[in-house]
């Protein structure tokens, strides 16, 4: 038999961001805790709205199963005495086992007891299970509220808890389980009563509460397109939006307001990012594509009084794309240009120097990293794009909206006459600024933007300011990942080492640190490009060898990967033990002038010549990435090596043999030996 179960935990407002993450949290460890205990169940959903947390368990076991198990315990010879009779030790077994000692068996020579736990009753470990979920939840920021000293992500104010029509009874912060909850804060009659689980989200909306938050999307959406519809449009959706929008409401009424047009002369992103960031309303565009002097948003709310309540909604935006309007015409009283001397002013960071000692440090990096890239770009407009790379940070609107940065210095830059090669590359250094965003694609964003990120880190890094596992204020993680995919997707063959010496050159860092901030970077950066490789789904054992090496480069990396993989370079153990053979026998020496008139065997010759026939092949092989034909050219010689090492002493007598010998096994690896670490193929 089974029951349903219902868990309503009723808060104060909880960040709409939080939401997701509760939910997934409160399934997972729901799901842990009756795997843990033994309660079998047919589903478990957790629903969520502002105020409330739900978790709904259908068909969850009335009582734990049994288990029976097979315990070993001491061996006969000291379970029982030259009479057979019961030692204490088997008598100690017996009473741990909770069974009789005559009820012990006998089998390999040892003593078992066969045990059988009974399942005890659901509704007798729930309370306790219950509360423990609740306590054991954690979130960004948690309060303390009162005299309380229980932390959670806002104060508690209910708690629903029924397994079937029963309440499960227990206490958190002196609030106590039952069956009320409460309805919508403002359209609802106030409390009302749970009589089972399976009622639960019908009675939550005869008070006003949309418990399930796919409902509440559909409906938005829904919503959104019917009135978009009806004003010749369609709507600028934003996922991440439309996530905190659904978070935001219990019960949700989407709406139609305008605004004047005389603000569509302003750049299309000083009208939307008022709308999206700061109002949480949705644009729209015409047929044509052409943003509308409209939005739509989402009153948490009926439809009652909706002409007030849009009015309201006009009244904030208007005064927000005024000061939008206001902040746009101050800007162009001055060009980009204008600004690079405020930069002077602006401390980038505390022993990084000003924003304008970065930009000439961009403009540094920049060259660099284009000379090792050879791309046509002249140096001149590296340099011009360098300067006015943070000039947006002093206007008016960046400073008012933020979210700006990079796009202000676009269209700023473009109203200048800055021309689109730097206008576009004023927006793309920003760029990726999450996971999944869109990477630069212009040369020189491309540039600036590589040179922006490897300025930061590895400025942040001199002065000891490392990320861990929790604290990443300056997205240092994030700026290191978009550095890789930048390098990837470009196809750009760059030593992030020798850029970070290059950028500890500029900084002045002293020598005798130097080599400690390089370790750290290159350490920082392996890891960060492994899980790229994981994530891409490269073998372990693949990645542990194109990465473990003396420099790192990311984009050649991923070539050999690839080839690596593509070539099936894994199932190759008799080519990879030969050659790994040799690499432990070579370890760390470079000299590979062989002398043949100092060979003795056979072996020896026939090794030399094998390795010379295959030096050039491999070398056409490995420029191409043409790892398939690099297989085939390095099968050619796994026999000569074999012989080599079974039947010829390395380790010679004679010195100069000896030397000769490694020298030639030297060579040998090197067939290989651009691989990576071939060691870890194995």
């Amino acid at each position: 038999m089974s029951k349903d179960l219902l868990l309503e935990i009723g808060t104060e407002e909880i960040p709409a961001h939080y939401m997701p993450g509760i939910l997934k949290q409160v399934k997972e460890s729901a799901a842990a805790a009756f795997e843990e205990n033994r309660l079998a169940c047919e589903d478990i959903r957790t629903l969520g709205t502002p105020r409330r947390v739900t978790l709904i368990v259908k068909g969850l076991a009335e009582k734990q199963a049994d288990v029976s198990a097979k315990n070993k315990g001491p061996s006969v010879k000291i379970a029982y005495d030259a009479d057979g009779r019961p030692t204490q030790a088997a008598v100690g077994f017996a009473r741990s086992q909770k069974i009789d000692v005559a009820d012990l068996v006998v089998e390999d020579g040892y003593i078992y007891a066969d045990v059988t736990t009974i399942g005890e009753a659901t509704a007798g470990l729930l309370p306790e299970l219950l509360k423990k979920l609740i306590l054991s939840l954690s979130f960004p920021k948690s309060m303390i509220w009162g005299d309380e000293d229980v932390r959670f992500v806002r104060p508690l104010r209910w708690l629903v808890a029924l397994y079937g029509t029963e309440v499960i009874p227990f206490e958190i912060a002196h609030v106590r389980s039952g069956r009320i909850s409460r309805g919508h804060r403002f359209l609802g009659a106030g409390d009302f009563e749970i009589s089972a689980p399976h009622v639960y989200e019908q009675a939550a909306k005869e008070h006003f509460l949309i418990v399930d938050p796919e409902e509440r999307k559909d409906m938005i959406l829904q919503g959104l397109a019917a009135i978009a519809a009806e004003e010749g449009g369609t709507v600028i959706m934003d996922e991440d939006l439309l996530e905190e929008v659904v978070y935001l409401v219990e019960y949700p009424t989407p709406l139609c307001g305008s605004f004047d047009k005389r603000y569509l002369d302003l750049p299309e992103a000083a009208v939307i990012t008022p709308m999206k960031d700061h109002q949480r309303y949705f644009p729209m565009r015409d047929g044509a594509g052409n943003l509308m002097n409209r939005f739509l948003t989402v009153r948490n709310g009926d439809a009652e009084n909706l002409t007030t309540v849009r009015h309201g909604n006009e009244r904030v935006l208007r005064a927000r794309l005024d000061d939008a309007a206001f902040f746009f015409a101050e800007d162009r009283k001055r060009t980009l240009s204008d600004r690079i001397e405020g930069l002077k002013k602006i401390v980038f960071q505390d022993g990084l120097g000003t924003l304008f000692d970065k930009a000439q440090r961009l403009a540094a990096i920049t060259v660099f990293l284009k000379n090792k890239v050879d791309v046509p770009v002249a140096d001149e407009e590296l340099e011009r794009l360098s300067l006015l790379a943070k000039t947006d940070l002093l206007t008016q609107m960046v400073q008012e909206f933020t979210e700006l940065q990079g796009i202000m210095g676009r269209e700023y830059a473009a109203l200048d006459g800055e021309g689109p090669a730097i206008a576009e590359a004023l927006y793309e250094q920003y760029l990726p600024r999450f996971a999944g965003d869109d990477l630069p694609h212009t040369t020189m964003g491309m540039l600036l933007s590589v040179a922006d990120k490897f300025d930061t880190i590895t400025g942040m890094f001199s002065l000891d300011m490392v990320p861990t596992g929790s604290q990443d204020p300056f997205a240092l993680r994030r700026q290191t990942i978009g550095i890789l995919h930048i390098l990837m997707n470009a196809d750009w063959n760059i030593n992030c080492d020798e850029v970070f010496a290059f950028i500890l050159e500029l900084l002045g860092t002293p020598a005798e640190k130097r080599e400690e901030v390089m370790t750290n970077l290159h350490d920082y950066f392996t890891l960060r490009l492994k899980n790229i490789f994981q994530d891409k789904g490269f073998d372990y054992r693949i990645i542990d060898c194109v990465l473990h090496g003396a420099f790192l480069n990311a984009a050649e990396a991923l070539k050999r990967a690839a080839a690596l993989r593509d070539a099936d370079f894994l199932s190759r153990g008799d080519l990879l033990q030969a050659y790994t053979r040799v690499g432990n026998m070579v370890k760390d020496a470079v000299e590979t002038e062989v002398d043949p008139s100092l060979f003795e065997t056979e072996e020896e010759k026939r090794l030399y010549t094998v390795v010379t026939e295959l030096e050039s092949p491999l070398q056409a092989a490995y420029a191409t990435y043409d790892y398939g034909t690099a297989v085939t050219v390095l099968d050619k010689g796994v026999e000569a090596v074999n012989a080599f090492l079974d039947n010829v002493l390395v380790m010679h007598d004679n010195e100069a043999v000896r030397n000769n010998r490694i020298r030639l096994l030297t060579k040998t690896f090197g067939l290989i030996s651009p691989l990576g670490d071939i060691k870890r193929l194995s």
